[in-house]
């Protein structure tokens, strides 16, 4: 299933993330695809705030993974630097958790992810572009949106 929706602003971008955080479950998997600057870090500080987290969320591109401690604890995990490795990292445990795991750059270790719900973010100016993309264990949460 899709469902298209528009931000103007990096202040929508998060209000989205943080809706999407408020109906996330535990053992979801949320998948941010896009170019540099499209809104993946952004989007993903909204998913934290609506998991009721208040630290400030970063990209993890050097680190690979941060963990943080909510509703549900979050796993952000910044693909970026993985291309052509896979989870030789063993994130498969991460992703896999009871937590939300919320992954930018998810096309390097994609054939590693199974059932998520995969936002793929454009951006043209203030203006970014998300099509999200969910199999029926993500339905309540994207009729939420």
């Amino acid at each position: 299933m899709k469902k298209q929706l528009t931000t103007h602003s990096a202040e929508q971008t998060i209000q989205l993330g943080q809706q999407i955080g408020q109906q996330a479950f535990s053992g979801a998997i949320i998948t941010l695809k896009g170019d540099l600057g499209a809104g993946k870090t952004t989007l993903a500080k909204g998913i934290a705030l609506g998991l009721g987290i208040t630290q400030p969320i970063t990209s993890p591109s050097f680190t690979i993974m941060k963990s943080y401690s909510g509703r549900h604890q979050l796993i952000h995990i910044d693909a970026y630097r993985l291309s052509g490795i896979g989870l030789d990292y063993d994130l498969e445990e991460a992703i896999y958790s009871d937590g939300v795991s919320v992954i930018e750059w998810s096309t390097n270790i994609q054939s590693s992810i199974d059932h998520e719900c995969s936002l793929t973010l454009q951006r043209v100016g203030e203006t970014c572009s998300i099509e999200i993309e969910y199999d029926e264990r993500y339905q309540s949460l994207v009729e939420a949106l």
